[in-house]
């Protein structure tokens, strides 16, 4: 590796020491009923999302709520603290498409339509809202 690539990467390693986020790769889920689901709690304080997402009806918010509780605990490990409410907020939450299962489904007249079975990763930061306020 390069000494440039080194530099970079170490700046990237350093960065990531002081972001708490989670990450879920590879939901059997198609990634637009996963966005909303995500988009419900963008923004908002954990323990009111948690709320949201523990009583939605959708399949999607009992995988996010998993998720968020994992990028609490992991604010809270490396904050040593437990965390109170209203003081972290979900930052960020991104879904992006995975790997797409392409299979074929008979048809008639000796056709064979296509089946896509999509999945997604989703990304999810956590932080405290001065510590957003002062940057």
């Amino acid at each position: 590796m390069g000494a440039r690539k080194r530099i970079t990467a170490e700046k990237r390693k350093e960065a990531k020491k002081i972001q708490y986020f989670a990450k879920l790769w590879d939901v059997p889920t198609s990634p637009r009923k996963m966005r909303l689901v995500a988009d419900m709690i963008r923004g908002m304080e954990v323990f009111r999302a948690l709320g949201i997402l523990k009583f939605s009806n959708k399949e999607a918010s009992a995988k996010i709520e998993k998720l968020l509780r994992s990028a609490i605990a992991n604010w809270e490990e490396k904050n040593e603290k437990k965390a109170e409410s209203g003081q972290l907020y979900v930052t960020s939450i991104s879904v992006d498409s995975a790997t797409m299962l392409k299979r074929l489904r008979p048809a008639p007249q000796g056709r064979g339509y296509r089946v896509r079975k999509r999945s997604n990763h989703v990304t999810l930061f956590v932080d405290t809202i001065t510590k957003d306020k002062q940057n």
